[in-house]
Parts: C-alpha cells; structure tokens; sequence
C-alpha cells in the first residue's frame, strides 16, 4: 500500500469515526426530546399537525439510523471486516430516507425544527461521502470532500 492510499485510509477513518460519533450524539439528543419533551410539543398542535410530527419524529429517525448503519458498514471496510468492493453493493448502500417537505418543520417547536434540519443535513454529508467513496472505488473523481483531499487523491494518482 502506498503512503497516499495510507494517508487516505487514515483520513477516511478519522472522518467516518467523527461523523459516526455525530451521529450518535444526534441520536441520543432526538431520543431525548422524543422520549421527554415531544408530548408536551405534541400536545398544542392541530390534529393535521400531530400527524405530521408523527411523520417527522419517524424520518428523523429513519435519517439517522441509515447513517449510523451505513458508517458502521465503512469501519467494517476500514478494519478489513468486509471487503472494499462492499461499499458498491447496494445492501451496505446508504438507505434512502424521505426529506421533509418545505416549510414544514416551522410547525413545530424550534427543538423539533432543530433535529429535522440536523438530520437531513447529517444525511445529505454522509450521501455525498458515499458518492465520492464509491467514485474513488471507480476511479471517478466526484466533487472533492476538501482542497486537501483532493490533493491526496492527485498525488497518489501521480505516483
């Protein structure tokens, strides 16, 4: 393996492990609020509205536990548990997760609203990470993560 692909594989773990403990934390906060504040918010919304939250409780959670298992696939790659042509298999593929239509988490509570902007941006960062990992894979190029990183990548292709 070249010192490139090392420094890559170094830089991949670094940010799958902060963007896993990301979500985590992200994960601990929205059961948090689901499990103790979400009635009382629930409580003074129409009924239409009540629905909707009930929609929104359930992609939040559905955004992030295809993000926790998706980056828990990728330590499993980095650690040599799985192969790296996993990550253009569709079962350890990002699932897909509904976003939420515009203009409806002003709705509700500014904690609700928080966790529902959070998540999608959480899943929309870790999609594009996908996307890129698996054009490496291809020796496609998408759009770079960071000037850094597409240094790396030009530089292990020069060598």
């Amino acid at each position: 393996m070249s010192d490139s692909t090392t420094l890559l594989n170094q830089f991949d773990r670094r940010l799958i492990d902060s963007l896993y403990v990301e979500a985590m934390v992200l994960a601990d906060e929205a059961r948090s609020f689901f499990d103790h504040r979400a009635e009382e918010h629930r409580a003074l919304l129409g009924q239409v509205d009540r629905v909707e939250f009930a929609c929104e409780s359930l992609k939040v959670t559905t955004r992030l536990m295809h993000v926790i298992a998706w980056l828990l696939t990728q330590r499993a790659i980095l650690n040599g548990e799985l192969p790296e042509s996993a990550r253009g298999e569709e079962r350890h593929g990002l699932g897909a997760a509904a976003p939420t239509p515009a203009g409806i988490a002003e709705r509700f509570s500014v904690d609700m609203a928080a966790l529902i902007e959070t998540s999608e941006d959480l899943y929309d960062r870790v999609s594009r990470l996908e996307r890129q990992l698996i054009g490496r894979g291809r020796n496609d190029i998408a759009l770079p993560l960071s000037p850094a990183r597409d240094l790396l990548i030009r530089l292990e292709r020069a060598f």
